[in-house]
Parts: C-alpha cells; sequence; structure tokens
C-alpha cells in the first residue's frame, strides 16, 4: 500500500493537527471513562489447541476458561489471563469456512501488551530460538516486537507501563 507523499502527506498531516486541536483534550479536563475497562477482547480462530498452545505455552498466558460458545453450537469459547484482570477471549467455528486472517477496516491490525523488560528479553531469547518470524526492535521501534498468532492476528510485546505511550503519560 502506497504512503501519502508531497502535498497528499502534507494535507493528512495537517488534518491530524486538526483533530488534535479539536478533540485532544489536557489530562486533567478529561471527563472519567463510562467503564471500568476491557473485561475481555474476543477474536476468531483456527485451531483451540493451537491456539492455547501458543498463548498458554510460549506466552505464558494461562488458561483460565474453556466452555461451549452459547451463541454457536459446538464452538468452544476460552479465556487467557492476560494480568492487570484482562482477559483475551477466542472463538472457534467449526463447520463455518473461515478466511484468512485479513488486515482491513474493522479487523484488528495488532494488540499491544504491556511488558516488562525482563519479559520482553525473555520473548525475544524464545523468539530466536524457536525461529518465529518477528519484526523490531530493529526497526526504530527498541520497545516493540511484533509476531502473529496461528490465527494472523498481529501481536504487539510492548515494553512500555500501562497507560504510557512512547514515554509519555496518557492516563
Amino acid at each position: 500500500m502506497p504512503e501519502p507523499t508531497g502535498d497528499e502527506l502534507t494535507a493528512v498531516r495537517e488534518r491530524r493537527r486538526q483533530l488534535r486541536s479539536s478533540y485532544l483534550r489536557p489530562l486533567g479536563e478529561r471527563p472519567a471513562p463510562t467503564t471500568r475497562g476491557i473485561h475481555h477482547a474476543a477474536f476468531v480462530c483456527r485451531d483451540v489447541e493451537e491456539t492455547i498452545r501458543f498463548y498458554q505455552e510460549f506466552l505464558g498466558f494461562p488458561l483460565v476458561e474453556l466452555v461451549e460458545n452459547r451463541d454457536y453450537a459446538g464452538s468452544s469459547h476460552f479465556f487467557f489471563d492476560l494480568g492487570n484482570h484482562t482477559l483475551l477471549g477466542f472463538f472457534d467455528f467449526p463447520g463455518l469456512e473461515q478466511e484468512p486472517y485479513k488486515e482491513t477496516i474493522g479487523a484488528l491490525q495488532h494488540l499491544a501488551l504491556s511488558v516488562s523488560a525482563e519479559q520482553f528479553d525473555t520473548a525475544l531469547a524464545k523468539l530466536d530460538a524457536s525461529g518465529i518470524d518477528y519484526v523490531g526492535p530493529d526497526r526504530g521501534a527498541d520497545d516493540s516486537l511484533y509476531i502473529r498468532d496461528p490465527n494472523g492476528m498481529g501481536i504487539e510485546l510492548y515494553r512500555e507501563e500501562l497507560g504510557r505511550f512512547d514515554g509519555l503519560e496518557l492516563l
């Protein structure tokens, strides 16, 4: 996909500046959110066991529940503990033809997960040892590793505290 250049890039940057000026409020002036946070994010997986092995055995997120989906007979709904009382959920849909993962409007671009410096280094060593492809930290984002899960979803392991981005306190 071509990136904007020249006048088009200038216009995109000006539009971003306008949006920031119109909508971004300083920390002390923002209203409180209307929710308590993300309970769980739920995604579709190709294979339940392959997904469990990746998230629990490789990334280290404990599987905390595995039940039948109440909306689709035979479908599994399962959850991993991501820490901080946040769950990552998956469904499978046996018998339903699924297209391969596609990064498009309305789809997940990537899921960024906060990790400590020690966890980051451990993950990097495991990725290198296992031969799993990843991007970073060599591309200018020293605190990020990007991988694809078995379903094609983008996962970022981000060496940053929750509520911060690029060293800036957002929350």
